[in-house]
């Protein structure tokens, strides 16, 4: 068990690391224009960190998890609400996504949506330290 909390701490630190680093990255990436050679490697650098870095952390994060609740066992009312901001993470990682796609079609001024997508997840983020570290219910 002590395994299964390791990992699912890592893929958590991962996720939500990245989850605050991603908007910043898509911002720049829509900002000023630079080369196109600059362009296209700003974009596979969003791409492939989006897929190979942010999406599988999520999931390791999530399957681990479930898990946990699956073998450690009851179902408390502090757990329901750590899911529930857990499922506003899942929202700000979708939103990421979406992002990505825009910044890839060339589209401008995401920053202010970027700055947005930060906030929320910090706000996210840290309510779900608070739920876990404090279990008010």
């Amino acid at each position: 068990m002590p395994w299964l909390k390791l990992l699912h701490i890592s893929a958590v630190i991962v996720w939500c690391g990245t989850l605050l680093y991603l908007p910043t990255l898509i911002a720049s990436a829509t900002g000023p224009r630079q080369a196109p050679v600059l362009e296209q490697a700003h974009q596979r650098v969003l791409r492939s960190l989006f897929t190979f870095v942010v999406t599988p952390a999520a999931l390791v994060a999530i399957a681990s998890g479930t898990a946990i609740f699956v073998f450690m066992g009851p179902l408390t009312l502090w757990l329901i609400a750590k899911l529930a901001v857990v499922g506003l993470l899942v929202l700000s990682h979708a939103t990421c996504g979406l992002l990505v796609l825009k910044a890839e079609r060339g589209e401008t001024r995401l920053a202010g949506l970027c700055a947005a997508v930060t906030v929320f997840s910090m706000a996210a983020i840290a309510l779900v330290a608070w739920l876990v570290l404090r279990k008010p219910f």
